[in-house]
């Protein structure tokens, strides 16, 4: 693909606006960074605090471990250590580097503050707004569809910021998602310039493996990395182990960064760990790691696109898929393996779905994993499912709008009725 090509940097847009840092699971750290912004709106400590958040934020809020709060969970955590020790500049890593002192004055400030947390009825999945007080004055900051797309910023009635709300796929500042597609990605891959995704790509590798290997040196949540080496070391179980051990650590508040990927960590773990862990196996090059590391991704982010960043739909098994295609690459496999191991992939796990961010999602991640290795060494040993099995049908672009399709509008009575019983007291 020529390097001037619309698509060939099209595809680096995306790349640099989806792999980026993020310490703690996205949904909390967006709900900090939202807070953290209308506190420096508002100019002042608060003295009561208003959070307003849809029911897909309240599902992935609820039961995750906010980095530094000293092992916290919940909304109002979240929303106090983005007021109490945020950096509002740091986007995804507003609350990497809290003070000490900080740390321990949220728990004051959590008694003494108070703090109403409301089930927004929205249209958008992802949808929250803080709104903060100090003696007459305030402030509030609304934050839709993206973990740091601001939309609104206001202070004692004036708006400072507005930003007209559209749908995701119509973000005038997004590159062009809808020219990402199996054959295209494929050809990227293949044909990139190494330079032009190096540093990206390494810190990729650098972060997430860090992470993978906090999670096996310590206790974190249900230890599903740990579990899954007790019962073999071979390559398939260490490619699972990797990217569960990395969510366990990141489930359970371990305060180390991850590149996420369509905006969620345990999503660029899944997309990346496997991946790496297959090309020491193999002993590959770094130039075929880092094409490996292409598919996988752009892979995911094309399954994930539509449907959606948040969803009833675990994002796990867009990047389960993606890993397969990433483990597919290294074993030699190019655009018609490729396709294969994605829509086998895809048939085998799209029924997990997302109940929130909590220690199973690593274990969902494994499975997913899984899912990925298996549709690579079907379609190797001459296997495949057919159009008409399920929801695959011919054409792999076809295959992957009708699982889209399954998450973005099939699933959304499971949505609801999943953030129902997550809520009901």
């Amino acid at each position: 693909m020529n390097k001037n090509n619309i698509t060939y940097q099209t595809y680096l847009k995306i790349l640099e606006r989806e792999l980026i840092p993020a310490m703690g699971c996205t949904e909390p750290i967006a709900l900090a960074f939202c807070a953290a912004k209308a506190r420096a709106a508002l100019g002042a400590m608060p003295d009561r605090v208003k959070i307003e958040v849809s029911g897909n934020i309240i599902k992935n809020v609820k039961s995750v471990v906010v980095p530094n709060t000293g092992g916290k969970r919940g909304i109002a955590v979240a929303a106090a250590i983005g007021i109490v020790g945020g950096d509002e500049e740091a986007l995804l890593e507003v609350i990497s580097h809290v003070p000490p002192e900080k740390i321990q004055a949220l728990d004051d400030f959590l008694a003494k503050t108070p703090m109403e947390i409301i089930h927004l009825e929205s249209e958008h999945l992802l949808d929250m707004i803080v709104t903060v007080w100090h003696e007459t004055h305030s402030a509030s900051v609304r934050i839709v569809d993206e973990h740091t797309n601001i939309v609104r910023i206001e202070k004692d009635g004036e708006v400072l910021l507005e930003k007209e709300i559209t749908a995701e796929e119509q973000d005038e500042d997004a590159p062009d998602y809808t020219l990402l597609n199996v054959k295209d990605i494929c050809d990227f891959a293949e044909t990139c310039e190494i330079g032009d995704v190096k540093k990206i790509l390494d810190r990729q590798i650098e972060m997430n493996t860090a992470i993978s290997r906090e999670g096996f040196l310590h206790d974190y949540g249900a230890n599903i990395g740990k579990v899954l080496l007790m019962n073999g070391n071979d390559i398939r179980t260490r490619a699972r182990a990797a990217a569960a051990a990395g969510s366990d650590a990141r489930m359970n508040g371990c305060e180390m960064p991850v590149v996420i990927c369509s905006g969620s960590g345990n999503q660029g773990l899944t997309a990346s760990l496997p991946v790496i862990e297959y090309a020491k196996e193999l002993q590959t090059d770094d130039e075929t790691l880092y094409r490996a590391l292409l598919i996988s991704n752009l892979i995911t982010l094309h399954a994930k696109t539509g449907i959606g960043r948040l969803s009833a739909y675990c994002g796990a098994v867009s990047a389960g898929a993606g890993a397969g295609a990433g483990i597919a690459y290294l074993h030699g496999g190019r655009e018609k393996t490729i396709a294969h191991t994605v829509v086998n992939a895809l048939a085998i796990a799209s029924g997990i779905v997302c109940d929130g961010a909590k220690s199973s999602c690593a274990a969902k991640i494994a499975t997913s994993v899984e899912a990925g290795i298996f549709g690579y060494e079907m379609y190797q040993n001459g296997q495949q499912f057919y159009g008409g099995d399920g929801l695959v049908v011919k054409g792999v672009e076809n295959s992957i709008a009708n699982f889209s399709r399954l998450g973005r509008i099939g699933m959304r009575e499971t949505d609801a009725e999943i953030i129902l019983m997550m809520t009901e007291e």
